[in-house]
């Protein structure tokens, strides 16, 4: 019975991302199928100990047949726990879904936003322009006419300063200039991953880090600064982004991150609220697409008291072992 729709893994599931996540102290392990395989992250922990973390596993038809493996793998690093974010999107069978998880318990706090919006750049680039709102359709246009340029960059100097403009501005919290160097570093080269630039008679006004993987694309990470915000650079960024993954062959454009809540939820409440993602979703909205809200966690406790242990600290601290994830 499958889940997935889509033949790719999901970007956090292959290689690249498990050597990445390595350089901050995870150790990534592959579970072979005979048709696909799921990627697992340990963190260790002090006495010998480690919790284990699938991000956005590709739920299929082999699935029943892999999750022994991987739960094998979690008893031989003496894994507290294993936390199995699916690459499942609703609408979904929830009783189908939760009897390929066996005394398993469900977590609606994922480490991965549950909350996107999906865009089709499978059609025509007229037919994905005039799926979006009026007033973004207006706003691309707006940058191109005040001459708005966006160009390929590997300046990640001035895309991390404007990180930090960002996340004083949003409230967003930010990670370090290396994390962003080293995920671009590995998937650059493979033509996974580009930097894009807006500016302005060659002064920088936003950036956009955009992943590609098969059929999908995602926009993980985003900057702008605060000069010449009136230009709209990021709606024509957010544009020629698209138009790049479908020159790429990406038939669908994740926006990643939206608040996790229902699209009825979001819809009533998005005037009225900036905090967190609620900012951004105003923005995102106006592109079109599909709201989509993801599967929550599926958690196994391999030591129950040590499993609620981790919890109260995670608790106490207001976040938790995977916050930089």
């Amino acid at each position: 019975m499958p889940f997935n729709t889509s033949k790719d893994l999901h970007i956090l599931q292959t290689d690249s991302w498990g050597a990445f996540k390595a350089l901050y102290g995870w150790e990534p392990v592959r579970v072979q199928g005979q048709l696909t395989s799921v990627l697992i992250l340990f963190k260790r922990l002090p006495l010998g100990l480690s919790i284990a973390y699938v991000p956005k596993a590709s739920v299929n038809e082999e699935w029943q047949a892999l999750l022994p493996k991987i739960e094998a793998e979690c008893r031989n690093r003496h894994a507290v726990f294993l936390q199995i974010e699916p690459d499942v999107n609703e609408p979904y069978d929830v009783a189908a879904l939760e009897r390929l998880f066996p005394n398993y318990i469900t977590d609606e706090n994922t480490i991965q936003p549950r909350g996107t919006i999906l865009i089709d750049i499978s059609q025509d680039e007229e037919a994905i322009l005039a799926a979006m709102k009026q007033k973004t359709r207006y706003n691309i246009r707006l940058a191109e006419r005040k001459g708005v340029k966006i160009e390929q960059s590997d300046d990640l100097e001035d895309f991390y300063e404007q990180t930090l403009v960002t996340s004083q501005r949003d409230g967003f919290a930010v990670h370090s200039f290396d994390y962003y160097k080293n995920v671009y570093d590995l998937f650059e080269p493979q033509g996974r991953c580009v930097l894009l630039r807006a500016s302005y008679e060659g002064q920088s006004l936003a950036y956009l880090m955009l992943f590609l993987q098969g059929e999908r694309a995602w926009y993980l990470y985003g900057a702008s600064n605060d000069e010449l915000r009136n230009l709209m650079p990021t709606y024509l960024l957010q544009w020629e982004a698209m138009r790049y993954a479908k020159a790429k062959g990406a038939t669908v454009y994740d926006m990643w991150g939206i608040p996790d809540v229902d699209e009825n939820q979001l819809e009533e409440q998005f005037m009225n609220r900036s905090d967190g993602l609620w900012g951004v979703y105003r923005f995102k909205r106006g592109f079109g697409g599909e709201v989509k809200l993801a599967a929550p966690a599926y958690v196994k406790a391999f030591k129950p008291l040590l499993y609620k242990a981790y919890l109260w600290i995670k608790k106490k601290r207001g976040g938790g072992e995977h916050a930089s994830l």
